[in-house]
């Protein structure tokens, strides 16, 4: 009798352990639905495992620009799927102007673009612009020249102009010979597929190890008439330009003369494009195209001082300025923007060359990576460049917060302060070198373990 309440007991509690078991799929799963899902990674467009930068920004809405056709094809220049061929088509009479890469190593289209537009009629009629990504047509030699040649060609047939009014730009791997008839075999679609829309699609073709598509647009008065400027670029690695950018095309409907768009770009191009650094390294094929189509309607402007050209050059220092930046903000792995500002250096060349040192220090932006505000590391690069600087008036600021005064510590430096600040993605350093008046301002990113990841299988 002592054993009932015993066995009682034991098969009470196989019934409740049988039914917690059968019970327990449905509490795990219900426990799973409570918890927070983390939002989806948001995956790049271009090259296949990339994530979008977390400093990304939307493509905008560019309207058609009038005298212009774009359309875009798979050529495959890549193994995976994905348009990798943009060719634009340029009403009779469109104007361009070009600035290059200085690397002493150019690549088959820069010195395409390099020669015809620098001729003494070069630029006055310019009627398309084919871009390929995927390979650079660098390094290359004469068979590489020869491929270039044979795309100029193939295009001018189809378009009904001369082969020197087509201009080309190469994109990808240095090293590798441009396979022309992947190109040529795709001009049909390309032909049937244009359309003045296209400038997304247009964005998207020419990215690399890009992770977002880069475009910009501004609107702007010439004698009452309303002229528009857009424009796309493609950067991410390989970025210290030193002429312009890794490729950008600007397109404009106003009619402006060649030499006046020379002109412009020489202007603009040194505190835009020429002043943004990712990771010190300069390419072989940086091009930057500008294009005036005419056919907007605005009166044709052909000498440099003309005063219309104020608003029109202060709409192109806007777009060229948003582009410049996009770049940075695509930097191979970069998770903070940053602004860096030189004062009171001996000369403007002088303060560019400090706040380049600054920039370009992997110390520095590897700091920034770690959200360490290691000021330390900026005096190294001000005092390795050999400029003009006064130590006992050195004055270093991140943001608001003054990290260092008088060639000193702060005496009221707050760590705890700046910390806070490095956190965000958005940094401005500003160093004042006690040598004169001029002053300086680039763009750089941080340096991260992705950097190193993106590009040691860059050619897989």
């Amino acid at each position: 009798m002592s054993k009932t309440p015993m066995t009682g007991r034991s098969t009470g509690q196989k019934i409740e352990h049988a039914i917690e078991k059968a019970l327990d799929p449905l509490a795990t799963a219900l426990k799973r639905a409570t918890k927070p899902v983390p939002p989806p990674v948001a995956v790049a467009p271009g090259k296949p495992g990339l994530q979008v930068s977390p400093l990304a920004v939307p493509f905008p809405t560019i309207p058609p620009i009038a005298g212009v056709e774009i359309a875009t094809a798979r050529a495959g220049f890549y193994k995976h799927e994905r348009d990798d061929l943009v060719v634009f088509s340029f009403a009779r009479g469109t104007t361009c102007a070009g600035v290059f890469t200085r690397h002493k190593v150019g690549s088959a289209p820069v010195d395409w673009c390099r020669r015809h537009l620098d001729a003494s009629d070069g630029g006055k009629d310019v009627r398309a612009l084919v871009v390929n990504a995927g390979c650079a047509n660098a390094f290359t030699g004469k068979a590489g020249a020869d491929a270039a040649r044979r795309t100029a060609s193939e295009v001018a047939k189809r378009f009904g102009c001369r082969q020197r009014d087509v201009m080309l730009a190469s994109t990808g791997v240095i090293g590798v010979l441009l396979d022309d008839r992947k190109i040529a075999a795709r001009m049909h679609d390309i032909e049937a597929g244009l359309d003045p829309d296209g400038w997304a699609r247009a964005g998207l073709g020419i990215m690399t190890t890009d992770t977002f598509p880069k475009g910009s647009f501004a609107e702007c008065q010439i004698e009452g008439h309303t002229v528009r400027i857009a424009g796309i670029a493609k950067g991410s690695g390989m970025i210290a330009p030193d002429m312009a950018t890794m490729l950008a095309f600007i397109v404009t409907d106003a009619d402006i003369h060649p030499s006046v768009l020379r002109a412009l770009l020489g202007l603009h191009v040194r505190t835009t494009f020429n002043s943004v650094t990712v990771d010190g390294d300069t390419s072989t094929n940086d091009t930057c195209l500008l294009f005036a189509t005419g056919a907007s309607g605005a009166p044709r402007i052909g000498r440099v001082g003309d005063r219309r050209l104020k608003s029109f050059s202060a709409a192109l220092d806007k777009v060229m300025l948003d582009l410049a930046h996009q770049l940075v903000r695509d930097g191979e792995g970069a998770t903070k923007f940053v602004k860096v500002t030189v004062d009171g250096a001996a000369s403007p060349a002088s303060a560019r060359k400090l706040a380049k040192s600054i920039a370009d220090s992997p110390l520095v932006k590897t700091a920034l990576a770690g959200e360490d505000a290691n000021w330390g590391r900026v005096v190294m690069a001000v005092g390795k460049t050999d400029e003009p600087v006064d130590r006992d008036s050195l004055a270093i600021r991140f943001g608001p917060h003054q990290a260092a005064i008088d060639g000193a510590p702060a005496p009221n430096y707050d760590e705890a302060m700046m910390s806070a600040y490095m956190k965000q993605s958005e940094i401005d350093i500003t160093v004042d070198v006690g040598s004169g008046r001029a002053s300086a301002t680039v763009w750089t990113c941080d340096l991260t373990k992705r950097y190193i990841e993106i590009n040691g299988d860059y050619r897989s």
